[in-house]
């Protein structure tokens, strides 16, 4: 029997309850099952979403751009101030190719009250598939809520760039690697710069040089310096170096790293950026190398000078995924593991200090 070009169940119901959510999942499955034999549904990862009521259009659509990333189940709770009962909304979809199995993913959506969050472990736990990994994103807040599933997930995702304060943020994420591996997208933001730092140094005769680095400035945006600590964090761990706290003199954070050979002058700096993340990086060397990558049409413009004063220019095309692209990569790296990390968040830590 050919397959039908999408096979779609609904449910919804008005002041429900988990239980009733939860059979409503099941016969959903029955049904599509009696109408498509080659039908099975997709069994790789659970996503729990919480968000603000009045902003979750804007986040199923973000989450609709992932891609081939897309979860298997989403549970997308919507929190509404004035909310006292329950609404739930089940829909499950699938696009197979022609003669092939058609692998369905399913989505449900919760409306809830304030008073739900500090139990949403109960309102969760029937919901998602057990044996899977459960990630958990909180993209406008709401920790009550994250905190009262701890039990229930693997994987916090979340976004340094959010927080009004860069400390509050490396809090926050070292707080929840407690109990959860954390997937920051902030970090995730800073790939392409590690990539393209450690492959400036990779060939064998500039590896040298990385023991005399003596100076290293990001520009950031400003809503972003926990992505640029993050950066400082990972280099200092990657190198050797001892993190020591930064002053801060307005928008601009300055001080010292300490490796074996010298002192490193760190410096953070405020540019302007239309999007989330870092605006430039630039590094010295004791013998008078200097590298510098900095955002641009196309990907990332690097220029290096070496001590004899000759120059080059090359372009890192596509470095960027896009704010899509790094969300589906988040989605991603939830089945993976990233030791580089935890200990950059530590460092990064030490280098914001008591700020």
């Amino acid at each position: 029997m050919p397959l039908s070009a999408q096979l779609e169940g609904v449910w919804s119901e008005e002041d429900t309850t988990p239980s009733h959510i939860e059979d409503a999942l099941r016969n959903l499955l029955v049904e599509s099952y009696e109408k498509e034999r080659a039908y099975a549904p997709a069994r790789v990862l659970n996503l729990v979403v919480i968000v603000d009521r009045a902003y979750k259009g804007e986040i199923s659509n973000r989450l609709e751009r992932v891609g081939r990333y897309h979860p298997s189940r989403t549970v997308l709770c919507a929190v509404d101030g004035r909310r006292t009962h329950m609404d739930a909304w089940v829909q499950m979809t699938c696009d197979p190719s022609d003669g092939g199995l058609a692998v369905a993913s399913e989505h449900i959506e919760i409306e809830i009250g304030p008073r739900h969050l500090a139990a949403l472990d109960a309102i969760v736990d029937p919901l998602i598939i057990s044996d899977l990994t459960t990630v958990a994103w909180a993209p406008h807040g709401h920790d009550e809520g994250v905190d009262a599933i701890r039990r229930l997930i693997q994987v916090v995702l979340m976004d340094s760039a959010q927080e009004l304060h860069a400390r509050d943020a490396i809090k926050r994420a070292m707080d929840l690697s407690k109990d959860a591996y954390v997937v920051d997208l902030a970090w995730l933001r800073s790939t392409p710069w590690r990539e393209r730092i450690a492959a400036t140094f990779d060939p064998p005769a500039w590896r040298p040089l990385l023991r005399e680095i003596s100076g290293i400035t990001v520009h950031t945006r400003e809503d972003s310096v926990a992505a640029a600590l993050l950066l400082l964090g990972w280099l200092s761990c990657r190198l050797g170096w001892t993190a020591s706290q930064l002053t801060r003199h307005g928008s601009k954070y300055s001080g010292t790293a300490h490796n074996k050979r010298q002192d490193v002058k760190v410096v953070l700096e405020a540019a302007n950026l239309d999007v989330p993340g870092l605006a430039g990086v630039e590094l010295e060397t004791a013998s008078g190398m200097h590298l510098s990558l900095d955002r641009g049409p196309g990907g990332l413009h690097a220029h290096r000078r070496t001590r004899d004063g000759r120059e080059s220019h090359w372009v890192v095309l596509g470095a960027s995924r896009g704010e899509s692209g790094i969300l589906g990569e988040g989605i991603r790296q939830a089945l993976l593991r990233d030791p580089t990390y935890g200990p950059a968040l530590g460092c990064a830590l030490t280098y914001l200090g008591d700020l």
